[in-house]
């Protein structure tokens, strides 16, 4: 009678024999290449497998270096905004500079000296009412803003800080109505002060005489008179001139040079005549940042 399970080889006999065989199909595919035709079928079958495995990895590089390359463009251009508006900042100054060299050695030799130190600032939100115009942006007194320093961007003058935050402030605008800066004439130095209409688009030129060498297009540029703004950054240009006959001023109206509700980033400038910290309000100065409207 025969049993219903028979024993096998052992287990060291059939290891063994696989062994063998693993070494002679070993020998005979290195000496003779009998298996290359093989290799090459098993190799095409698995690489569909192998294309499978290695998709997520080749994904993840993929996206990772996507991600990378777009937040390095983001941060490049940013960069370059920043100097863009330096080099323009540089430029706004040439004409001045050619015109005008015997006004910048007084200017240099004067008391209230402006430093080439100088800091970009962002807009963060634009304030607009029927009352006042101002920007808030990201710099403060931990950053070294102070009241009344000059601001400016690429095209020219903005206007001046009014209020200090910790790490924000706010930006008086040129155009409001509460705000004046004595400018001259490029053309032939004629003086004047600047004052704001409540208009984006509008700037009173007061007390000009009727008689005065005053025409449309004039450039009306910094004076540097009362030491707050430096000399020769461009404020606004003429857009009229009129009088009535016999009165004693003209009617006299400009244009900002800069486009103050379009800027995002903005340069401010420091001086070193500038206000004494023992003159600024408490008020003005605050502890937290400048946030309520």
């Amino acid at each position: 009678m025969k049993t219903i399970f028979t024993r096998g080889p052992s287990f060291l006999l059939r290891l063994s024999i696989v062994i063998a065989l693993s070494l002679i199909l070993f020998l005979a595919d290195s000496q003779f290449n009998l298996f290359t035709s093989v290799r090459i079928y098993l190799n095409s079958l698995v690489s569909p497998v192998q294309y499978a495995a290695d998709a997520p990895q080749k994904l993840f590089s993929a996206l990772s270096e996507n991600l990378v390359t777009r937040q390095a463009l983001k941060a490049r251009n940013q960069q370059l905004e920043k100097d863009n508006l330096l080099l323009k900042a540089d430029r706004l100054l040439l004409t001045q500079l050619q015109h005008e060299n015997n006004q910048l050695r007084e200017l240099l030799n004067s008391q209230r000296i402006f430093t080439n130190k100088r800091m970009i600032a962002e807009v963060m939100r634009l304030e607009s009412d029927p009352f006042t115009q101002q920007l808030l942006i990201d710099k403060g007194a931990l950053d070294g803003v102070y009241l009344g320093q000059p601001v400016i961007n690429e095209q020219g003058v903005v206007g001046q800080v009014s209020q200090v935050g910790s790490t924000t402030s706010r930006v008086l605008l040129i155009v409001d109505a509460s705000h004046g800066i004595p400018v001259r004439v490029q053309r032939n130095d004629i003086t004047a002060i600047v004052h704001g209409s409540g208009a984006w688009n509008k700037l009173n030129v007061p007390f000009v005489q009727s008689n005065a060498d005053l025409k449309e297009g004039d450039l009306l540029v910094t004076s540097g008179l009362g030491g707050r703004f430096p000399a020769g950054y461009p404020v606004a240009t003429v857009t009229h001139f009129d009088y009535l006959e016999g009165a004693l001023y003209a009617d006299v109206t400009a244009t900002p040079v800069a486009l103050l509700d379009r800027s995002r980033y903005l340069l401010l400038l420091w001086n070193d005549g500038r206000i004494k910290e023992s003159d600024l309000s408490l008020d003005s100065l605050e502890s937290d940042d400048v946030t309520s409207p």
